[in-house]
């Protein structure tokens, strides 16, 4: 599936590598790297600070194209680290592939699309209810409950006695 909205969303021919952030989209990003055959980065959340004070390991040439891959999204700002580090290091960056988009917080891609990166995702709330509730694993108040909560958070939480 990831490689299906890849071909779909962004074009195979468009990538020249895939990174993975620290720590959790280093397993994403080596299998989609492997499966496309494409070299896999490593960015790091700050450089190390000894030997070359690496940020990103792995070899990429100026102006390759990088797929950022993580494990998800709430509002896209812990990827603007990913996304400056591989841009000043010189690669282009214009696209981050998560598996799990959270979806529920108004204004949650302006951060990427004030850098100007697409956000490509595998599922988020909405398709994780439709399967939970065609499978009848959460009660319909329950479900319900959590559409509310998805549909507004500020207003969900300000009705539960949060701030």
């Amino acid at each position: 599936m990831p490689c299906k909205n890849i071909a779909e969303n962004i074009g195979y021919e468009q990538i020249d590598a895939v990174a993975g952030g620290e720590t959790a989209g280093i397993p994403y990003a080596a299998w989609l790297a492997d499966r496309l055959g494409l070299p896999m980065l490593y960015v790091r959340k700050k450089p190390k600070g000894f030997g070359r004070n690496a940020q990103i390991e792995g070899h990429f040439k100026d102006g390759d194209r990088v797929l950022l891959v993580e494990d998800l999204a709430s509002q896209g700002s812990s990827k603007i680290t990913f996304i400056n580090a591989l841009r000043e290091a010189g690669a282009r960056c214009d696209h981050t592939l998560v598996v799990f988009f959270y979806a529920a917080l108004t204004g949650s891609l302006k951060v990427l699309d004030d850098l100007n990166v697409a956000l490509h995702y595998l599922s988020t709330w909405k398709e994780v209810l439709e399967v939970a509730d065609i499978d009848k694993r959460i009660g319909s108040a329950d479900l319900a409950e959590v559409r509310s909560f998805l549909a507004d958070p500020d207003a969900w939480s300000k009705a539960h006695g949060g701030p």
